[in-house]
């Protein structure tokens, strides 16, 4: 990244603050990682634990793969536009529990009407996604896990921001850059782990899916989950 900063103070000032290279890059950097890594792990986390608690639609996604991907190798990126189902998975988990629940501060740049509502020039907003995302006029049993509804009455929603009644990357100019990337390392990781392995809770207990306070709705308690290989020992490189 230091290859391609500005190397001049000059040519390198974002705004009236100045700061020196090194301290730009590395808030870039820290920038990335928080917005990325924390989102995405915590995703995954719900995604396995609503199917922990919801074992046939566990075994559901474990047959699709089984079907498209057989299990004389590893899961690859090429394989996620096959796995409809897998895909169903991951836009239900995001819009349980969104990884941003709130989305950042918006300005309204000229006075307007929202619902009835008149919203003034230079009105602050925050767009409350999870509930937008739970509203029962839209979605039927909003609080259920139910990733069939994306391949049934819900099949045409997409997550990227097309369609307002989903939108757990927010929508607009101002949406996440890197959706494209979360969507990728999501599928392909929640993939290979349900392809690898067969999941069970210790003492085949339910998950707690208490929510806890943060920006990115983490779980209350932590995730405890058993894995047992199921495919050839071969492919786990021992």
């Amino acid at each position: 990244m230091a290859d391609y900063w500005p190397s001049t103070p000059e040519e390198g000032r974002l705004s009236s603050f100045q700061y020196d290279a090194n301290t730009s890059i590395k808030s870039t950097c820290l920038a990335l990682i928080l917005g990325g890594s924390d989102t995405t792990a915590g995703t995954l986390t719900w995604a396995i634990s609503l199917l922990l608690n919801n074992r046939p639609m566990l075994k559901k996604a474990q047959e699709e793969l089984d079907l498209q991907v057989g299990k004389d190798r590893q899961v690859v990126d090429s394989d996620v536009k096959n796995l409809v189902y897998l895909q169903a998975i991951i836009k239900e988990t995001l819009r349980l529990y969104p990884a941003g629940p709130l989305l950042g501060p918006r300005e309204a740049m000229e006075d307007c009407h929202v619902a009835g509502y008149h919203v003034p020039a230079g009105t602050r907003l925050i767009v409350n996604v999870w509930k937008i995302q739970r509203d029962p006029r839209v979605w039927t049993n909003p609080s259920a896990f139910l990733p069939e509804r994306f391949l049934t009455s819900h099949a045409d929603v997409d997550v990227r921001g097309q369609q307002f009644e989903l939108i757990p990357f927010g929508s607009g100019r101002r949406s996440c850059p890197g959706v494209s990337f979360a969507l990728q390392v999501l599928h392909l990781t929640l993939a290979r782990l349900l392809h690898s392995f067969d999941l069970a809770t210790p003492m085949d207990q339910p998950v707690d899916l208490t929510e806890s306070s943060g920006l990115t709705i983490p779980k209350a308690t932590p995730l405890e989950a058993v894995l047992i290989p199921r495919l050839p020992s071969k492919l786990y490189g021992y």
